[in-house]
């Protein structure tokens, strides 16, 4: 099943100023971001940035034991952001959502604890930077497969490039859920 949007899940509206010298953006601010997302203990530990060619499937991840936060956001190029609700209490349990997020709309998406999450990148030199609540946990990693009969995820296109850990993930019936 497909929802629009999850139970947890934030677009962000970030803004952008532009002057003859160029523009600038507030990427990140806790005291906004804590209003936003009525979250008073939120903790991001690391950044990571990926870089994505046309057509390249990353995820659909999430670690179980040390549940990861996550802010995304794009700085160059576009992605199909998607997300899978893998928490038992949650009324949209088992359900997916996709976000259009690319660096002209300068959106930017919050995903709790609790969620599978991948992207399809739309376009060629595709920029993704997210924060995490939590660090990479090698040990405690999960994938989901993108092509999950159960999930049935829709895709505009067919990914052109996925990596072989991502391929051998995990079925929905077969991947720890949250409580």
């Amino acid at each position: 099943m497909k929802r629009n949007t999850l139970n947890g899940i934030i677009i962000i509206d970030s803004k952008e100023f532009q002057d003859s010298r160029g523009s600038f953006s507030e990427n990140f601010n806790l005291k906004n971001f804590k209003k936003i997302s009525k979250r008073r203990n939120i903790n991001f530990v690391q950044d990571n940035l990926s870089i994505s060619k046309k057509g390249v499937f990353r995820g659909l991840h999430f670690q179980y034991k040390y549940p990861q936060a996550k802010l995304i956001s794009v700085l160059s190029g576009t992605i199909l952001d998607l997300v899978v609700d893998l928490r038992k209490s949650s009324k949209s349990f088992g359900d997916w959502a996709s976000y259009k997020i690319s660096r002209k709309n300068k959106k930017q998406l919050f995903i709790p604890e609790g969620f599978a999450h991948g992207f399809l990148s739309l376009s060629d030199d595709t920029k993704v930077m997210y924060k995490v609540s939590d660090y990479w946990n090698s040990k405690d990693e999960y994938t989901l497969k993108f092509d999950d009969q159960k999930i049935n995820l829709k895709l505009p296109f067919l990914p052109t490039s996925i990596s072989q850990k991502d391929k051998q993930g995990l079925s929905f019936e077969d991947v720890p859920k949250f409580k």
